[in-house]
Parts: structure tokens; C-alpha cells; sequence
């Protein structure tokens, strides 16, 4: 299954090493990123792989909860499905 991951907030250094270094424990592939600054904040939208994941996604939503609030961004998971679901025209 794959998901999509966005992640919002101020700019400030770590934010990617802390997102995928959290993913790398949880065995979770990275398969597409893209990051940008947009007046100073800081987005960035992933592709994710929770093939071979040792969380489940509800698990994988609560944990990066608590590690957006540590960082001081928002973090939302969503199944590419739904995403996509939500973005056809």
C-alpha cells in the first residue's frame, strides 16, 4: 500500500532527516519527495511504500503526530488511494 505524506510548518534545519529517519526504523520506503519554500514555510509532500512497514498507517499517523508537535509542523498521512480519490476531476 502506498501513502502520501505532507508536512507543513516553519522552515528550520532537520525537518527532513527527522521525517525520514522516522520512516527508515518503521521500514518505510521513501518512493517519490518533493520539498519547497513558500515564504518561509517549509512543505514537503512524500510518496511512501507501508509494504514492508512494521506499523500499521493508523499507528504511522498517531507517532508522526507526536513527532510533528516535537518539531513544531503539522503532518497529515492519507492511503494514495483516498488521495487520489479526493484530487480526480
Amino acid at each position: 500500500m502506498n501513502a502520501i505524506i505532507t508536512v507543513v510548518g516553519s522552515d528550520k534545519v532537520g525537518i527532513i532527516a527527522k521525517v525520514s529517519s522516522f520512516l527508515s526504523v518503521h521500514k518505510i520506503n521513501i518512493a517519490d519527495i518533493t520539498q519547497t519554500i513558500l515564504s518561509g514555510n517549509f512543505v514537503m509532500m512524500m510518496m511512501v511504500t507501508l509494504d514492508g512497514a512494521d506499523i500499521s498507517i493508523a499507528e504511522l499517523r498517531s507517532s508522526m503526530e507526536k513527532e510533528a508537535e516535537k518539531m513544531g509542523v503539522e503532518i497529515n498521512i492519507m492511503s494514495e488511494k483516498v488521495f487520489s480519490a479526493m484530487h480526480r476531476v
